[in-house]
């Protein structure tokens, strides 16, 4: 006789309880875990860059798209030099983090200057991919994963907006400023200014890496149950451990 390979919903008349085989799609704990860490990414994106360019200086610096277009990427710190005659550094911490206002008209690091749109496309196709993935390739169980694909989705979203909004990205973090390579005659080991959207998504990528590395928490295997009720786990019941030990004195 052949089992039924379509199980039917329990008494409650829901169905079975999802596995740690299940994927993140069908979970809503998988999805809050996501979503939450998204959108406190880019709270937290957001709020640093408006603080930095209120604070960092002794007046606000105010960004208007219509200034940014006019001036183009190669005069675009203009907008920053013109509301505060300089833009000389403030020490966090020495040797190891200041702030700087800078905007940016291209993406991670400066790379691709003027070059918005695509990068605007760009980053609606890589969040996109990166939340089927989060649905797909994930377990319903697999937090650190959630985790790290919601840092790479706030941090995406949060200079989307500055891209939208302002027709640039705003930097402000410059982490090691003093620090060189060695044998290089003096060049800085870290030039670029960054924002805390880079940082997540940073922070995102090499989590994921490591996830995939170490290949994540292993889910126990689970005996099929065609009765509708949750599946159970493999595991010896008391008989079958007595039954072991007294064949085991047999033996002997």
């Amino acid at each position: 006789m052949t089992p039924d390979r379509n199980p039917k919903p329990g008494p409650s008349g829901r169905p079975s309880a999802l596995t740690a085989e299940t994927p993140a799609l069908r979970s809503k704990r998988a999805w809050a875990v996501f979503l939450s860490i998204a959108v406190l990414a880019l709270i937290a994106d957001l709020w640093s860059k408006d603080l930095a360019f209120r604070f960092v200086h002794d007046r606000p610096v105010v960004v208007e798209r219509e200034a940014v277009l006019e001036l183009g990427p190669r005069r675009l710190n203009e907008i920053i030099d013109a509301q505060t005659g300089y833009r000389e550094p403030v020490v966090v911490v020495p040797h190891i983090l200041e702030l700087t206002l800078v905007l940016n008209p291209g993406a991670v690091f400066g790379i691709g200057a003027g070059q918005r749109w695509i990068f605007v496309f760009f980053t609606l196709i890589a969040m996109g991919f990166v939340t089927w993935a989060f649905g797909t390739w994930t377990h319903a169980k697999q937090w650190p994963a959630h985790a790290c694909a919601g840092l790479l989705v706030g941090g995406g979203l949060g200079n989307l907006y500055d891209r939208l909004v302002f027709a640039c990205v705003r930097d402000f973090l410059h982490p090691l400023p003093t620090a060189t390579i060695p044998g290089t005659g003096g060049r800085p080991l870290w030039p670029y200014v960054s924002n805390v959207a880079d940082a997540l998504l940073i922070v995102g990528i090499v989590g994921l890496v490591l996830f995939a590395w170490f290949g994540g928490p292993q889910p126990a295997r689970e005996r099929v149950n065609f009765s509708g009720d949750a599946p159970t786990t493999d595991a010896p019941n008391e008989e079958g451990r007595r039954g072991d030990k007294d064949a085991g004195n047999d033996q002997a």
